[in-house]
């Protein structure tokens, strides 16, 4: 083709892309000029179930042949694995947060001391090595909970963001040796 071809297929193709967005353009204000003046009429007055809830008893995507099946693990509390699963991973999160929060004020605890025994340090030195242990440990049990999470959740959106568990420790140690680095400075 050559390239006086080209421009006024481009051309055309450009004309038809104005009058399809124009027609789709009107169409809207049509609908939409059609939804307020029945409003204005009052022709959404009085409609069936005004000011009542919403039901949302049966969910109109389920398939028929589970419908009953859910009904009864609903009726008797029980959630599918994967919803139970979400609350475990938060409830681990939440636990490794307690966990971080306990070590830093052990951490202040032991560095606020003027007199810094060097046994204390010492031990201190020993917990704090178990401590980043045992973080990557909940780590990697949080890692493989997200992933069986992942591989249960129906659909890709409702699932979570794999944990790489290195960045995790980075910013887990980040925050402790920050730490104590303030307390040794306010210390001296």
């Amino acid at each position: 083709m050559s390239d006086k071809s080209i421009e006024e297929e481009i051309k055309l193709q450009a004309q038809k892309s104005k009058k399809l967005a124009r027609y789709m353009s009107s169409t809207q204000d049509l609908v939409e000029n059609q939804i307020r003046q029945a409003m204005e009429k009052g022709e959404f007055d009085n409609l069936d179930g005004t000011g009542k809830p919403l039901r949302f008893d049966e969910n109109p995507y389920e398939p028929p042949e589970v419908r009953m099946i859910h009904k009864i693990l609903k009726d008797n509390d029980f959630a599918p694995y994967w919803i139970e699963l979400g609350k475990e991973i938060d409830r681990d999160w939440e636990k490794l947060k307690q966990e971080i929060d306990y070590f830093k004020r052990y951490t202040s605890m032991v560095l606020k001391n003027r007199k810094r025994d060097k046994m204390a340090v010492s031990r201190y030195e020993g917990r704090k090595t178990y401590f980043f242990a045992e973080r990557r440990r909940d780590l990697e049990k949080i890692s493989k909970k997200i992933i069986d999470y992942n591989l249960h959740c129906p659909t890709y959106r409702m699932g979570r963001a794999n944990l790489l568990i290195d960045d995790e420790m980075y910013k887990i140690i980040i925050e402790m040796e920050s730490l104590i680095e303030d307390l040794l400075h306010k210390g001296s």
